[in-house]
């Protein structure tokens, strides 16, 4: 019987990649040492000592000491999500009404969206499944100039189908999430960067710092919305009044911008977050043939078995986009995948756009107060993840997914109850505020039962079958909220949500996880 699951880092000491640095630099930071004359060491106990020593404790409660030993590749590979969240937080806030000002019908806003993310998962699936094996970098590289190109095709045109054309085949997000192929590959690359003991703290300031990038994008984006309102309402701008069409454009210059950025920190990354030779899918295989052919020669076991240096039960050489993650991965992630389907499904019903539009209609919020809502609900989601970390570390992985996500859960299953617009709004920030909190150790749990050679596979089909799901959401929202049933998605979003919530303490949390 399987005792634990090991971390399946395969590198040094505390279980991390070979790319962990094991100096504590934080510790000769924060440590003052003398030397005496007759040679023994002592340390100080000076004031600033003590107050060193608080804010050294500090920080390693909050993760940072882990992100700061981690090194540049992640520091690089956080700001770049910032900046990119920053940029999807900003044209989400306002796609939309961009494509209703150009005067396209609501179908055609609806169809964009849903080929949008259709072309999000192919994309993702594309690259994901050759970024282990052309480079790390070169993809992230990729993916960063093609958010370039959609970002200045939205900036010049107007033409429905080029905007849909450059969307599906580049990367925009319209709901302000972050689909496309980065996230697969750079949650490998802190996987791989980061032990297991430490892993959890650099996930979850990777994905507080997207929270914090959308909430400030989502508010800058509707400054520069107002500001261009008002001047065209004045027409105080030389040459003539811009239309609210040019404010749109102009936010789309952002993206541009903040998609440069994140080509720059695509070319600073080093070579430590490939894959070593030996562990990139080709190599792998063509070792994987000569092992089957030397042990079908030895014995004449046809059955073709590869037999790798963990002695872990591998696949064959496959055409199929499982065929590199080997059958032990495979029993833990089938589990995990239906429920994250589940989950998505009902996050799609009931996703940010559909809950903004929920507001309106029930209580007729002015787009103002909207965008201040929203931006609120963001910064809350941004400091809870901060949190996230210390939780994992303190009750578990498994626990701070669930016991996290329950109270947010909640929140959607009974948002449609009160009558009134403040309860409301509470409801949706203890929503928004938890949602995001069972990521970073989402993550964790991952990269702790996976490989690191299969960890961007792994991580590829996880985003695929996410963003496949969430696209079936707002179709069903959309014909109950036709039928004046709109509530009906909330009650139903929130049950399976619950679902999820439950199924993953069950499945799960007696599933011992080695971290030494």
């Amino acid at each position: 019987m399987r005792q634990s699951i090991p971390d399946k880092s395969g590198g040094n000491r505390a279980g991390s990649g070979r790319n962990y640095k094991q100096s504590k630099r934080s510790s000769r930071v924060y440590l003052s040492i003398t030397v005496s004359l007759s040679g023994r060491m002592a340390i100080s106990s000076s004031p600033a000592w003590s107050a060193a020593s608080d804010s050294s404790g500090i920080l390693r409660w909050l993760g940072l000491v882990s992100v700061y030993d981690t090194g540049k590749d992640a520091w690089l590979i956080i700001i770049a999500r910032s900046c990119r969240m920053f940029a999807y937080g900003a044209n989400s806030t306002f796609i939309a009404l961009f494509f209703s000002a150009l005067g396209f019908s609501d179908f055609r806003i609806g169809l964009f969206m849903t080929l949008t993310l259709v072309g999000d998962v192919f994309l993702t699936l594309v690259l994901t499944a050759l970024a282990d094996s052309v480079g790390r970098r070169r993809t992230l590289l990729f993916g960063s100039c093609m958010m370039v190109f959609s970002g200045i095709v939205f900036a010049i045109m107007e033409n429905y189908w080029l905007l849909l054309l450059a969307a599906v085949v580049g990367v925009i997000s319209p709901s302000g999430g972050d689909f496309g192929p980065f996230r697969a590959i750079e949650e490998s690359v802190l996987s791989q960067l980061t032990s297991a003991e430490g892993r959890s703290n650099v996930l979850s300031w990777y994905v507080t710092s997207g929270s914090f990038g959308s909430a400030i994008g989502s508010e800058i984006a509707g400054r520069i919305l107002q500001a261009t309102l008002n001047k065209t309402a004045g027409g105080d701008i030389s040459g003539g009044a811009w239309s609210s069409v040019d404010g749109y454009h102009a936010c789309f210059w952002l993206y541009i911008v903040f998609g440069l950025v994140n080509i720059g920190c695509a070319l600073l990354l080093s070579q430590n977050v490939e894959l070593s030779e030996e562990e990139r899918p080709s190599a792998r295989e063509d070792a994987g043939e000569v092992e089957l052919s030397l042990l079908q020669d030895a014995d004449g076991d046809r059955q073709g078995r590869l037999v790798t240096s963990g002695d872990r039960e591998s696949t064959p050489k496959s055409k199929s986009y499982l065929a590199r993650i080997s059958k032990p991965t495979r029993s833990v992630m089938y589990k995990l995948w239906i429920l994250l389907v589940v989950d998505s499904l009902a996050d799609g019903m009931a996703n940010l756009p559909l809950t903004s539009y929920y507001l309106d209609t029930k209580f007729h919020v002015s787009a103002a107060t909207l965008g201040h809502i929203v931006s609120i609900a963001y910064f809350l989601a941004a400091f809870s993840t901060i949190l996230a970390a210390p939780l994992a570390n303190r009750i578990g992985l498994v626990n701070t997914m669930v016991f996290t996500h329950i109270p947010s859960s909640a929140a959607v299953l009974l948002f449609p109850l009160p009558s009134g617009l403040t309860l409301t709004i509470i409801l949706f920030f203890v929503r928004m505020g938890l949602n995001n909190m069972d990521q970073a150790p989402r993550a964790a749990f991952i990269a702790a039962v996976v490989s690191p050679d299969e960890r961007t596979a792994v991580n590829g089909i996880t985003t695929i079958l996410r963003t496949f799901a969430s696209t079936i959401g707002p179709t069903l929202t959309g014909g109950l909220a036709q039928q004046g049933r709109f509530w009906i998605a909330f009650v139903l979003a929130g049950s399976l949500r619950l679902i999820y919530d439950f199924g993953l303490w069950v499945l799960f949390v007696n599933m011992p996880i080695d971290t030494s």
